[in-house]
């Protein structure tokens, strides 16, 4: 009789864990990967109207969107590595909150310096769920649906940064500066509330010694990450002493992080892991084709607006297709992987980037906006196709105790690329155009630095397919 309580414990406990479904669970990832996105897009749009609220000059307030950036992308992989050790949904669940009351810090900030404060909690919030949306796909689904999985996630990543510049101006018209920030309360609520009904419970750690955390190695990559992406955001285009010291300050906190990983007992990065040539040429092909994705962002106003001579509202209009056609492509790609393999559609994706890279400079702009949106969707679809095919290939067969950290790498690799291709891609474009003033030069100028900076990037891709034949036989050998 003494062993009956246990059995109504147990069954007391099954009670009170919702049951996971995995559909709505995938619905939970997608939301938090929409939320993520969202926040980011939607405070571009708000900068001109914060430089009048606080009277402040137009550097000061590309804080409140680099604060987000910088705590996003240098704590990304040490968020990871955490969910592995102490529990992805958990870490998710507090994640969201975290976003959630940052982003109503945001709204009631009544100084710029406390928006920004705010806007790095909210960034690393954002960093939580985009490092861990992608890891919880392996406890989620069966491992032949990665790929229609990744599509969803990348669509909905697209639609949050498509949807954020227009949201936010409608927000901002009817409710003031506060509401592009406050409005995540309601989205954070429900991401919260689908993420605690429909995500399995988290599931007891496997090696009985505790868990440890390497801190010595979080802050060292924390700060190499933090000194390049400030070195290439700072100045405005120009690059100076400042730049030239962060940069080598980088550069010499990733030497220590390395040498520290080689020796800690329990390190935040195993270096094994880049022993698979795969892996490795999975983080390298997404930091470049990041790279040429942020290229079409930066370049693409200014040469609707400039050589193509279209208003500000014709120049949004074009610039979403980009995003829209991801969106739509995003889970009929994913659909393509699960059918066709990761490999192959991961080159597939790159060829389509490649041919929309090389016709883009090549089409005259007697075509006016046909000869931009043509290209361009090419470019997107390409993207759509190869996110999803790489992201699945990384996550598909990673170890269930790596899946944090390696989600946070791949979402490192692709930030990196986002950072590099606004800096160093839009100083190729002035060089292009011959001006350091894009918004006066004329419209053969700008035709010129659209076709060389189209071009640096079209040998991006054709640099990130040659990774690709590289790595496979490479693996091929190594087999052999």
């Amino acid at each position: 009789m003494k062993s009956m309580p246990k059995p109504l414990a147990i069954a007391t406990t099954a009670r009170a864990q919702p049951e996971a479904s995995p559909r709505w669970a995938l619905v939970s990832l997608a939301f938090s990967m929409l939320l993520s996105s969202l926040g980011s897009s939607i405070a571009n749009v708000g900068l001109p109207t914060l430089a009048r609220t606080f009277d402040a000059s137009f550097q000061d307030v590309q804080w409140v969107v680099l604060a987000y950036l910088l705590a996003s992308t240098t704590l990304i992989v040490s968020v990871g590595r955490l969910g592995d050790l102490f529990g992805r949904r958990r870490l998710m669940l507090g994640g969201i909150l975290l976003f959630t009351a940052a982003s109503t810090l945001c709204g009631a900030a009544a100084t710029l310096w406390l928006l920004i404060a705010a806007r790095a909690l909210q960034g690393l919030g954002a960093a939580i769920m985009l490092a861990l949306s992608m890891a919880l796909i392996g406890e989620t689904l069966p491992k032949a649906q990665t790929g229609r999985a990744m599509g969803l996630l990348g669509s909905m990543s697209a639609i949050g940064t498509a949807l954020g510049p227009p949201l936010g101006g409608l927000l901002i018209a009817a409710g003031g500066w506060q509401a592009i920030f406050l409005v995540n309360l309601p989205l954070g609520l429900l991401a919260w509330f689908l993420t605690w009904r429909q995500l399995p419970a988290d599931r007891p750690p496997a090696q009985a010694q505790p868990a440890r955390f390497d801190h010595l190695g979080s802050l060292l990559l924390a700060m190499a990450l933090a000194a390049y992406a400030l070195a290439m955001t700072l100045g405005r285009g120009t690059f100076g002493p400042l730049n030239a010291a962060l940069l080598l300050a980088s550069a010499g906190c990733t030497g220590l992080f390395l040498l520290v990983e080689a020796r800690v007992a329990a390190p935040l990065v195993r270096l094994t892991l880049f022993r698979d040539p795969a892996l490795g040429a999975s983080f390298a092909m997404s930091a470049l084709v990041m790279t040429v994705m942020m290229t079409t962002l930066v370049v693409g106003p200014f040469y609707l607006a400039g050589a193509l001579d279209l208003d500000t509202a014709q120049v949004g209009l074009v610039m979403a297709a980009g995003p829209l056609v991801s969106a739509l492509t995003g889970v009929p790609a994913g659909r393509l992987v699960d059918r066709l393999g990761a490999r192959r559609m991961t080159r597939a994706g790159l060829a389509t980037l490649l041919a929309g890279a090389l016709l883009l400079p090549r089409l005259p702009p007697s075509l006016w906006v046909a000869g931009y949106i043509g290209p361009l969707m090419l470019i997107t679809a390409g993207y759509a196709l190869f996110q999803a095919a790489n992201n699945t290939a990384v996550m598909a067969d990673v170890r269930p105790d790596q899946r944090g950290v390696v989600s946070g790498l791949l979402n490192l690799s692709r930030n990196l690329g986002l950072i590099t291709g606004a800096s160093l891609m839009g100083a190729l474009f002035a060089l292009g155009a011959a001006t350091g003033d894009q918004a006066t030069a004329d419209p053969g100028a700008i035709a010129a630095g659209l076709r060389i900076t189209f071009s640096v990037g079209a040998a991006l891709i054709l640099l990130a397919l040659l990774i690709s034949f590289a790595s496979q036989a490479c693996a091929a050998q190594r087999r052999s």
